[in-house]
Order: structure tokens, then sequence, then C-alpha cells
């Protein structure tokens, strides 16, 4: 199932969390392997289950897979990257500046771009320096870089010495500040992804409108940064061989999905890997996706997250305003379809979504309005081409993120957050702003100043985690709700959705497919959830009210 035809020496998988990056990486280095060549598999994943996956405990450095010869893997830590990389920034200035300036260079530091770029420094040692990986053939990269890092690194001003003196605005841009020595490894890494004879993308979604979507929003991003080589590959692709109602409507479900594939993405080289009913944890199962012959009889289904989205958010909503609340239903999701779900005008619900364009838009105006009386030409033309930087979008939404927070105070918010990454950053910029409040008591506007006191407050939020009964899915939400710990922010509750195992289906594959999902259920209610809501996958979608009625309980 795996097509290895004009393989380059460096593949990148990349997609939404529990869409299979991993297992198809992984069995994209056996098969080449398997072919005689010598393969490094490369995880940079903060919730990476790589180890589990190919049955070989790992390190940060290549380690040999046991009965697979010419194949190593090994595990960037992202948080670990992140904590060496700030150390080397602030090192040399320990015997040097004051203890104050200390401090304000550790903050600096202790965001989620740092990790980032951290992450891709790791990265950059791997892809931009050929030396450090000359005894492989291919490196196979589980997780790209994000649109969001590669657009950081080539902003010229990344690389200028204004933004260490630069208070206008774009200061999220200081983690680069000092890192003129790694401009040429960065260059070529930038360079080498882009370059179609050594670099390939390969896009992961399931046969699901919203990972399809996601999966187009990523194509175009990379595309507009000149990543050309780009490869589809739908995962999981479920067929109905029973007459079950909810093997067929998830068979339909798929086949609308992929009819309604966006122009550009349809427009790539695709591959279609469908339903395997066993797991793809370990050597075997991976055999299986390269070779489905080679293993003749399934053990457990295949781990095949479907692509879950903000239908709980709207069913909370919709439940409240059912019941006379004034409701206001937002979301920060740049893929997100909260309007379509609900369907129709609902007494007391207003639907919203935080436009990151428009957001982006005000708070440049804002800046740059404050900053034209006080900069001359060159400066200000240099700090609006810092404002072009991804940060800024991350500032501006930020700020809507607050003011729609802020209206909690008069009625019920239902906020559909971003991606775990995404609501991350939210909450890294939440934790950073706070700091700088305490810090220099400056003026800041009143939502933003209460933003994490009302987080924190169980009385003012309640913070629902909504996972797949998957590994990754679950994997990842374990690891949002030990940073949502660390900020002080406890979540009320966990929702299990999309359950085979509580859905009542009768197919054969299904409903080994729900046998598998037994262990991630019961370490969500029993470990890791103050109380859990399990909810099946469902035949008719919790799209309209008759839909998200399925829903309330």
């Amino acid at each position: 199932m795996i097509d290895l035809n004009g393989t380059p020496r460096y593949l990148f998988f990349t997609g939404k969390g529990g869409v299979g990056k991993t297992s198809l990486s992984c069995a994209t280095g056996l098969a080449l392997a398997g072919q005689g060549r010598r393969v490094l598999i490369v995880s940079t994943d903060p919730a990476s289950n790589l180890d589990e996956v190919l049955e070989t405990p790992l390190s940060g450095s290549p380690t040999a897979i046991k009965g697979v010869p010419g194949l190593a893997a090994l595990n960037i830590d992202p948080e670990a990257a992140a904590a060496a990389y700030r150390e080397r920034m602030v090192a040399p200035y320990r015997k040097i500046l004051p203890a104050a300036a200390i401090q304000s260079m550790e903050e600096q530091f202790s965001g989620a771009c740092t990790v980032e770029i951290a992450a891709f420094d790791e990265f950059a040692k791997l892809l931009g320096d050929a030396g450090a990986t000359a005894n492989f053939d291919h490196v196979i990269f589980d997780t790209a870089p994000t649109g969001h890092t590669l657009r950081l690194l080539t902003l010229p001003s990344a690389w200028s010495g204004y933004i260490d003196s630069n208070q206008g605005g774009a200061s999220c841009l200081g983690p680069l500040a000092g890192l003129e020595k790694q401009k040429a490894l960065y260059a070529a890494t930038v360079d080498r992804l882009s370059d179609p004879a050594q670099t390939r993308v390969v896009l992961v979604a399931r046969a699901d409108s919203a990972a399809l979507r996601e999966a187009e929003r990523t194509r175009h991003e990379l595309s507009e940064l000149g990543v050309g080589n780009l490869h589809l590959i739908v995962n999981g692709l479920f067929s109905a061989r029973s007459d079950d109602a909810i093997a067929q409507a998830m068979d339909q479900r798929s086949s609308d999905a992929l009819l309604a594939m966006p122009p550009g993405l349809a427009g790539l080289p695709r591959q279609i890997v469908p339903f395997l009913p066993r797991g793809t944890v370990g050597l075997d199962a991976l055999r299986a996706i390269v070779d489905p012959a080679a293993v003749a009889t399934p053990t457990r289904p295949a781990d095949a997250a479907f692509a879950h989205g903000h239908d709980h958010a709207v069913a909370v909503a919709v439940a409240l305003a059912r019941r006379g609340h004034q409701v206001q239903l937002s979301t920060t999701d740049p893929a997100a379809h909260v309007a379509a779900a609900v369907g129709s005008e609902i007494p007391g619900l207003s639907v919203s979504r935080i436009d990151a364009a428009a957001e982006v838009a005000a708070y440049t105006e804002e800046v740059l309005s404050k900053a034209r009386g006080t900069l001359d030409a060159s400066a200000l033309a240099l700090l609006e081409e810092d404002l072009r930087s991804p940060c800024t979008e991350e500032i501006a939404v930020f700020r809507a993120f607050a003011r729609e927070v802020d209206r909690g105070s008069d009625g019920f918010v239902v906020l559909d957050t971003a991606p775990t990454g995404h609501t991350i950053l939210l909450l890294d910029a939440a934790e950073a702003y706070h700091r700088e409040v305490l810090r220099t008591r400056g003026e800041m506007p009143e939502a933003v100043t209460q933003l994490l006191p009302r987080l924190r407050d169980p009385a003012f939020t309640h913070v629902l985690v909504v996972t797949l009964p998957e590994a990754t899915p679950v994997h990842e939400a374990e690891r949002l709700q030990g940073d949502l710990a660390r900020a002080g922010i406890r979540p009320w509750a966990w929702v299990i959705e999309q359950s085979l195992l509580a859905s009542g289906s009768h197919d054969p594959l299904l409903s080994l497919r729900g046998a598998y999902e037994i262990p991630f259920i019961r370490r969500v209610a029993d470990t890791l959830a103050p109380r859990c809501a399990l909810v099946p996958w469902l035949a008719v979608a919790p799209v309209g009210l008759s839909g998200l009625r399925q829903l309330e309980q």
C-alpha cells in the first residue's frame, strides 16, 4: 500500500493528530529498509508514540530497530530542546547583565515560539547539514515544521539587530535574536525543504471534511512558501461490507467528503490506504500496511481516528439557549464550521468567529499608529515587515480571545477553541501577558488582565477536553491537560467522542475496532478525567437542531 516510486532522500509526514502520521511514516521506513536502504525515522511530535509503534525504546540519538536491518529511529523532545536552547541563549549573559535583565530574557524565551524554533533547530541539524545523516539513504520526519515556523525563519527582520530593541509589538520574534551564526544552516534547511528533488512532504488526512479542510490549509500555506513536492495520503478509508447502519453511514460520509475535497488538494498525487482491521502498533502491524497479504489474520482494528470536530461546543451552546439563556458561541479555529453545525437561527444564541485576518489588520494599524510619530521611515518600514510575522496573528487572536471571555460577565460564552497546539499558544500568550502585567504594571485592556484569573476560576470557567478513543488523541489531550495544570487551569470534564464501542455497531470490522478502544477509554475515565462522557459514533451527523440533540444528555 506504500508508494515508494521516486522516493527522495527526505520525507516529511504532516497532518492533524490521530490521522496516522506515525504509522505511515514507520511503515514507509519499514518498506524502504526492506529494499535494502538505510533509513532514519525522526519524530518531533510532543505526543509521539514512535517508541510504542516500533517496539523499541528511543532517545535523542539514532537507535537501531531490532529485527529490521537498516532501520533506525530517534525522538526529538521539543520541551528538552527548548530548555537547552533557552539556556544556550541566556548563559553567556548571566555574569554580565543584572538579575532583572536575565529574568526578562528567560521570560522572552518561555513561550511557544521558542519551542517551535528549538524544534526547528534540531530539524536543521538533520536536514540542513547533510553530514549529520551521512550514514542513511533516507531520513523520514514524523511531523514537519509548521508554516508558522517557516514564515518566521524567512522574515528578513528575523536576522536584524533591530529586534533586540524593538518595542513596537513584534517582540515575539525575539527568540531569533543572536542566532546569526545559525542563519546559513537555517537557510540551507529551508532550501532543502523546497527542493522537490530532495524532499517530499506527505499530507496525511482521513476521509473526513474537517481533516481534508485542514490538509488543504496546510497545502496552501506550504505552497506559498515554495514547498511544492506535496503528496496526499487519505488514510483509513472504510468501505462497508455489511448492512450495519453505522458501517453504511461511515462509508457514505467518507464518500461525500472525498467528493467535496478542495480542488487544490484534489490535484495532488494521491494514495488511498484502506481501513485495516488491526492495530498499527508493532512491527507486524506495520508490515500489514506495507503488504496486507503478509499477515493473514487480523487481531485488532486500525488506529484510525475519525477526525473529530467542534460539535460538542455547538451542542452545549444550543442546549443552554434552548433553556432560555443568552449564549455567545464563538470559535478561534481557522478551520471551524460552527455556524454550519448550528444550521438555523436559535433564539438567544449568537454565533461568531474570530477572524484572524481582521484582527491582524486592526492590531497592525494600532501598533503602527502609535509608532508613526516616534520612528523614522526606515525603522517604520522594518516594523511593518515585522508585523507581517505569523506571531502577530497569535497576538491579535489572543486579544480577541480575551475579549470573548470577557463577555462571560454578562451571559454564557461557549468558546470552541483551536486545535491543541494553537490552544497552547494562546494560553502561553496569556501567561506571558500576565507576567508582564505583574512586573511592569503597564496599561493593558481589562479583558487581558482578567483572562488568566477567569480561566483559573471554576465558578467562571469550565474547560472541557474533547478527545477520541485512540492512542495519539488521548496522548495529546493528556499533554494539554498537563499544560493547563501548569497554567493553574483544571479541566472540568473530558468528552470521549465518536466511540464505535458505544455505537452498537454489529459490523465485524467495526466491532473489532470498538474493542481496541477499551484501554484508552479506561485510561481517560479511570485516571485522567474528573468526570467523563462517552459519546457514540452517530449514524446521523450531529449537524442542525435534530442532529445536535443526539449529544444532549
